[in-house]
């Protein structure tokens, strides 16, 4: 859990007059301002348990993921604070042991005390230990797992805790888009959407968001995913920049392909939820996936050759996993075999590593921790 897309900085994805008591003012990030507050009076632990996810599903350009039921976990123990500046400690095991901080500038400590801070309360004293299980920088949504493991620690901390819109409404600002982190904090399968800006919502009063800083408001709704369904993710083993691949979608398609691609994306959720049989057809894309073949040739090589043995193969997120969408748990079988006759070693050394996961039907999950 590590790197973030295109989103806000924590401070900004609160709304001051909303998200901010008059008393904290704009004390986001400031150690030192004696209007922070201190959210504990005793200490206490919690474990998190936070799934891995997959964006995109195809057609479902930033718009729909699904939780896989691969975890982080993550052990906070949290005391008052002993001195002027909080104490932090943390432990990494697993995915990024040898290049993530152990200290408060560690992205999940940084989030948390954003978070508090805006909220008007300083970060506590706090020991992590953190055991990574989420491949880094694979398109498995490891930042999105990061973002909702914060929201969730800051909730816990704090003495009122977040409301659920809070929950969904910055996650989703500091990620940059919902697709990952709407998963992640609630698990299964989601579309998520963002309102126009200074638009109202649907439904018998507005609904606007008490967050919705003007840019417009982040919205989701649950899918129910069919019983049949199954996934099957490939996991290279090298990584690829998230924004990298962003950087090479270009600014304007063509209508025939806009009109393609929202076919095919409702055709998707039919697929999902009622037709897995039609996983194929409902996953092809005309918005991204062939438009980023440069930055993973080799993945798009196993799409290629999964999609033409009758497998519903797309990228995972940004890539450069696969992720196949299968309709029954021999299928899933028949393509994690498939993955492992294609998935390598190629020319670069690159080999893909099947695994059947199923989907994740809860989001991250607090317990509380006896240290």
């Amino acid at each position: 859990m590590h790197k973030l897309g295109q989103g806000l900085a924590p401070e900004e994805a609160l709304a001051p007059s909303a998200a901010t008591p008059p008393s904290a003012g704009n004390a986001a990030g400031n150690h030192e301002s004696p209007q922070l507050r201190e959210p504990l009076s005793a200490p206490m632990s919690f474990h998190l348990r936070v799934p891995a996810t997959s964006a995109n599903l195809g057609p479902g350009y930033d718009s729909m993921g699904l939780a896989l039921g691969l975890f982080d976990e993550i052990t906070v123990h949290a005391a008052p604070r002993r001195g002027a500046q909080a104490q932090v400690q943390i432990t990494v095991e697993g995915e990024g042991s040898e290049t993530l901080p152990r200290d408060a500038s560690h992205l999940v400590v940084t989030l948390v005390e954003k978070i508090l801070n805006a909220k008007g309360f300083s970060l506590p004293d706090l020991e992590v230990r953190a055991v990574n299980n989420i491949p880094h920088s694979r398109g498995l949504g490891s930042s999105a797992a990061a973002v909702a493991s914060a929201v969730m620690t800051a909730d816990t901390l704090l003495p009122e805790g977040l409301s659920e819109d809070e929950k969904l409404q910055i996650g989703s600002r500091i990620e940059g888009h919902p697709d990952n982190y709407v998963p992640a904090l609630r698990g299964g399968v989601a579309i998520s959407w963002q309102d126009a800006p200074n638009a109202l919502s649907s439904g018998s009063e507005v609904r606007r968001s008490t967050l919705d800083t003007g840019d417009g408001a982040f919205r989701t709704a649950p899918l129910l995913p069919h019983p049949r369904l199954r996934t099957v993710v490939a996991v290279p083993n090298f990584e690829q920049s998230t924004q990298v691949a962003r950087d090479l979608l270009p600014a304007q398609i063509d209508h025939s392909a806009a009109a393609q691609n929202s076919a095919r994306a409702a055709l998707l959720v039919h697929a999902l939820t009622s037709a897995p049989e039609l996983l194929l057809d409902a996953t092809e894309d005309a918005l991204h996936q062939q438009q980023r073949r440069p930055a993973f040739p080799g993945s798009m090589a196993l799409v290629d050759g999964l999609r033409a043995a009758g497998f519903a193969a797309v990228i995972s997120g940004a890539g450069p996993s696969v992720l196949v969408l299968a309709d029954s748990d021999a299928q899933a079988s028949a393509a994690a075999q498939r993955i492992s006759a294609l998935g390598g070693p190629d020319a670069q050394g690159h080999v893909f590593t099947p695994s059947i996961l199923p989907i994740a039907g809860s989001g991250v999950t607090v317990e509380a921790h006896q240290r």
